[in-house]
């Protein structure tokens, strides 16, 4: 099967199956996902999901987190992955923030990671679900799914190379549905270990599934 037509399928897929494609984080608006998203590196939106009420109670905004101090951000996020770090790098972005965009947070990708705690990926994530940007956001789930399907080749080994490929495939006006399709499917049908085939529609015109499963070939 050609490229073209792989994406076609997939994007057919899951446009039928799942049209509105959101977030699984908890938010209220771009302050709180650009703080949510930053939470959630290396650790799951469900964790990230239990201390943000709690965090956003008490800091409604970015002059409110800019004006606290490590020692009582700290204890709000104490059980998320990498506590510290992400400590300070809340309490810088809230000042950058304030200080360099009036509090508002930046349409722009570049703005963006500018932040303090804002990578090329959560950039993407906040360009993308807030402003509907064609930003493709590379996590863990769309890097693993995307060479596994077949929508990237073999040869695109980094998140950055992946990205440029399904921007190219990817209609714009799709590409901030496409990111969550992408992470979705990954986080419930196409896991990392055992990727549950079974229970997918999209063997007909996935890779991994015509080499593991077609072909004889025990899954690895």
């Amino acid at each position: 099967m050609d490229i073209k037509r792989r994406y076609s399928q997939v994007l057919q897929y899951f446009e039928s199956n799942n049209s509105v494609a959101e977030t699984e984080l908890h938010y209220a608006n771009p302050y709180e996902l650009l703080v949510a998203v930053i939470l959630s590196a290396q650790c799951t939106d469900k964790r990230v999901n239990t201390v943000t009420p709690a965090l956003f109670e008490r800091f409604p905004n970015a002059e409110a987190l800019m004006h606290s101090h490590f020692d009582e951000l700290f204890p709000y996020i104490k059980s998320i992955s990498y506590p510290n770090n992400k400590t300070k790098n809340l309490l810088a972005m809230a000042k950058l923030l304030v200080h360099n965009y009036k509090g508002t947070v930046p349409d722009s990708v570049e703005d963006l990671m500018k932040l303090p705690g804002v990578g090329r990926k959560t950039a993407n994530v906040i360009a993308s679900v807030i402003y509907h940007l064609p930003a493709m956001a590379v996590d863990t789930h769309v890097f693993r799914v995307s060479r596994r399907i077949g929508l990237a080749d073999d040869i695109h080994t980094t998140p950055l190379a992946v990205e440029k490929q399904l921007m190219e495939h990817i209609p714009q006006n799709m590409v901030h549905k496409a990111h969550h399709w992408l992470i979705l499917h990954g986080r419930y049908i196409c896991k990392a270990r055992k990727p549950n085939c079974e229970k997918c529609g999209l063997t007909l015109c996935c890779k991994y599934f015509e080499l593991n499963y077609t072909q004889n070939i025990n899954p690895q």
